[in-house]
């Protein structure tokens, strides 16, 4: 690198974002996702002893795919290349493989390769990389926000070990907020910038656990915020506000807070009162919350709140919450507004919640086995195992029912399931006695 080359990389370094600054460059300076990166964990070994295998990396945006794979980079001995799925095509690759076969066969030196969001690359060029993949030549290290068992060809993934990374928890997002202010070498420490406590609060949360969020508007703001008459950069609560692009509601200290509002909105709705539901949901949208997780609470209650009392409710739910990834703010507020209410005004039963419980706790305490006539007949010799011998196939029989054991034998008698007269539900009651009545 001559001195230009190298002038301009340190300019570059100093006009890149706060969040590109800030990244890590060894595992102890990461922020996070301890689950997969703590000491003694297969991947913090792993890059501590440069011993990678090919890995993909899958979460939500900014929670440290890219910086994950930036401390790799800065501590492995192989040759690192990094690719953008959504600009990269076959010929970008086969460059990377011509050069990684030359590394590896003249130089003995392995090559890692970066894809960040590799879900963006069709099946054609995933089906590229299996060979180079599978004989060593190089070693993927994918990033995605998608799910890869979708995404990804499941060639790729079965020679690949799957990262999940985390949202950030509200902690680790304050963290960051607070190393970006004050750092002096890699952040804005040299601005002499103080952010308020109930600001970082509110930065930490609205951020929903996305670090290059959070990041973003505190350069934002500590950029745009003239200097007080103390010399210093005041990044208050309306600041942090307006940087982030999200609303406050005014927090009082009745509790009227985020988790408060969640709290009061399915309460709402389980109790049957639209009005109160749709405020809520009203005082959520005001406040910034994200609408997909609205949507998740509104199915959620679809099936514990409701179930089969109305079993509509979790069709509309879920189809809420299709729509509204799809048409996004501000229309996404009728639709939820519909789901809302539509919950609300729905009969109610909490039978399906109670039976998963029921079942998951009598699992825990009882082993058992699945009663022979039960068990899988599709393969020869299963007579001689006993398997499905005996077995009585419902629809050969009056109203398609007929009585047999069916719970294994060391829980028989147990009931799971105790429907309500509730909706829907009472039919299904009714219908239940008179199939048993009869047979």
């Amino acid at each position: 690198m001559d001195l230009f080359e190298y002038a301009k990389s340190k300019t570059l370094d100093q006009e890149s974002p706060l969040a590109s600054r800030l990244r890590p460059t060894t595992l102890d300076e990461v922020v996070g996702q301890q689950h997969i990166i703590g000491k003694n964990t297969l991947l913090y070994r792993a890059i501590k002893a440069d011993k990678l295998t090919s890995v993909i990396f899958y979460g939500p945006p900014g929670t440290g795919k890219t910086t994950l794979a930036k401390v790799i980079a800065n501590t492995t001995s192989a040759e690192f290349t990094q690719i953008n799925a959504t600009v990269a095509g076959k010929k970008d690759m086969e460059a990377v493989v011509k050069e990684a076969q030359q590394n590896l066969g003249m130089y003995g030196k392995k090559t890692i390769l970066f894809i960040d969001e590799i879900h963006r690359f069709n099946k054609g060029q995933q089906d590229y990389l299996l060979p180079f993949v599978e004989d060593g030549t190089i070693i993927l290290i994918g990033a995605t926000t998608e799910n890869p068992y979708f995404e990804v060809n499941a060639a790729l993934i079965s020679r690949s070990i799957i990262f999940e990374l985390k949202s950030l928890e509200i902690s680790e997002v304050k963290e960051l907020i607070l190393r970006a202010v004050n750092d002096k070498t890699k952040g804005m420490g040299n601005y002499k910038a103080r952010i308020d406590e109930d600001a970082l609060d509110f930065l930490a949360d609205m951020a929903g656990g996305d670090a290059r969020n959070a990041l973003n508007a505190i350069e934002l703001g500590i950029l745009t915020t003239p200097r007080s008459e103390d010399g210093l950069i005041h990044i208050t609560l309306d600041v942090a506000s307006q940087c982030i692009q999200k609303r406050v509601v005014r927090y009082d200290k009745n509790g009227d807070n985020h988790y408060d509002i969640i709290s009061a909105f399915i309460k709402s709705m389980r109790g049957s009162d639209p009005d109160a539901a749709v405020y809520y949901l009203a005082k959520m949208l005001y406040a910034g919350e994200d609408v997909k997780f609205i949507a998740r609470r509104i199915m959620i209650l679809a099936s514990e709140d409701i179930g089969n009392a109305d079993p509509q409710a979790l069709c509309v739910a879920v189809a809420a919450a299709q729509a509204v990834e799809r048409v996004g703010m501000p229309e996404s507020q009728i639709i939820l507004s519909q789901a809302v209410t539509y919950m609300a005004c729905a009969p109610k039963s909490n039978s399906a919640v109670n039976a998963i419980f029921a079942a998951m706790d009598s699992v825990k305490r009882t082993k058992t086995t699945v009663p022979p006539h039960l068990q899988d007949a599709h393969y020869g010799g299963h007579e001689k195992l006993g398997h499905g011998i005996g077995y009585k196939y419902a629809h050969d029989y009056p109203n398609h029912y007929v009585d047999q054991q069916y719970l294994p034998t060391e829980i028989q008698g147990e009931h799971f399931y105790e429907l309500s007269e509730m909706g829907y539900e009472k039919k299904l009651k009714e219908y239940q006695t008179k199939i048993k009545s009869q047979s």
